[in-house]
């Protein structure tokens, strides 16, 4: 009797961390390659409202395009400037080291100077020439980020 209330315990309590504090997705594209990859299972946590997500967690969200579930990598935060050089990213005026992008095989994509507004965030895929990020749809609100990676449980590049 004492292990069948312990074992009910273990599961309750595993199913309110589930469904308050983590969360697990299945990577549906590839635009965050090679760091998360087409198929790859992370685990999550939660956000909760307007929770401030930093720079370099790797977060999920509605696509503001269509809805789907996206994941990406926050490159810049609120009150930050962001721009675009012959493929070298830029935060407040210093080049940011990226050893997760292969510079090799983006084109020179640039973009025009954005501020980041208050309570957004700037964000952008490791796999930069095939990701559609806040190059295209700009800053994203903080309100709408549904969890940050804590974990690719199942990691294959393949």
């Amino acid at each position: 009797m004492v292990a069948g209330a312990a074992l009910l315990l273990v599961v309750a309590a595993a199913v309110v961390v589930r469904s308050l504090w983590l969360d697990s997705v299945t990577v549906s594209s590839g635009s965050m390659a090679p760091t998360v990859c087409t198929g790859d299972l992370v685990l999550l946590v939660r956000m909760h409202g307007d929770e401030a997500a930093r720079i370099d967690d790797i977060v999920t969200f509605p696509s503001p395009q269509d809805g789907g579930q996206v994941i990406k990598r926050v490159v810049a935060v609120a009150g930050q400037s962001v721009v675009i050089k012959d493929a070298q990213l830029f935060v407040d005026g210093r080049a940011v080291d990226e050893p997760y992008v292969d510079h090799a095989s983006i084109d020179g994509v640039y973009t025009a100077t954005v501020i980041v507004p208050d309570h957004s965030v700037f964000v952008m895929g490791d796999n930069r020439e095939n990701s559609i990020d806040s190059r295209s749809y700009g800053p994203i609100p903080t309100s709408i980020i549904d969890g940050r990676m804590l974990w690719d449980m199942w990691h294959d590049c393949s």
